[in-house]
């Protein structure tokens, strides 16, 4: 059974670091970041590559912001009409450690601070509530790594 896996979290919160040192030898990376900037109909198209992986039994990694709801629903539809497993990896915010990775990458993938405000307004914890299988915290290691858990308790949903 393929697994459909959305990161959830601000902007420079580790994510495609996350992606790439713990899920890229098992799923496909979707991102609209690795859209050119000037695509037109960017989510049909990332839904149109999740589709492809998933019909051909691959696990998907969907690599954005994923915020809220309004971007997880079509995303676990998605997932339950290709019988994937959809898993949640919630990345708690943490804006100065946001701002500070912002900072350091190059000046073109640079997202201004009033993004990674804006997002932290409609950022909202996932839970199995929302229909995902499975939940999963992401946190960042001492040395450079990641930890992941599960909750202890159901999460309450909010951010």
């Amino acid at each position: 059974m393929p697994d459909l896996a959305i990161l959830i979290g601000l902007q420079a919160s580790g994510k495609t670091t996350f992606y790439r040192q713990c899920l890229s030898a098992t799923h496909v990376h979707v991102s609209k970041d690795l859209f050119p900037r000037s695509a037109r109909r960017k989510q049909a198209r990332q839904l149109r590559l999740i589709a492809e992986a998933l019909e051909s039994g691959r696990s998907v990694a969907v690599d954005n912001t994923n915020p809220s709801p309004e971007e997880w629903e079509p995303l676990i539809a998605l997932g339950r009409r290709h019988d994937a497993r959809v898993t949640a990896y919630w990345f708690p915010p943490d804006v100065a450690a946001s701002r500070d990775r912002n900072a350091a990458r190059p000046p073109e993938l640079q997202v201004p601070d009033v993004g990674i405000h804006a997002t932290l307004q409609r950022l909202r914890c996932p839970s199995p509530r929302d229909g995902f299988d499975e939940v999963r915290i992401v946190g960042h290691g001492g040395d450079g790594g990641f930890v992941v858990t599960r909750p202890e308790e159901p999460l309450d949903g909010g951010s």
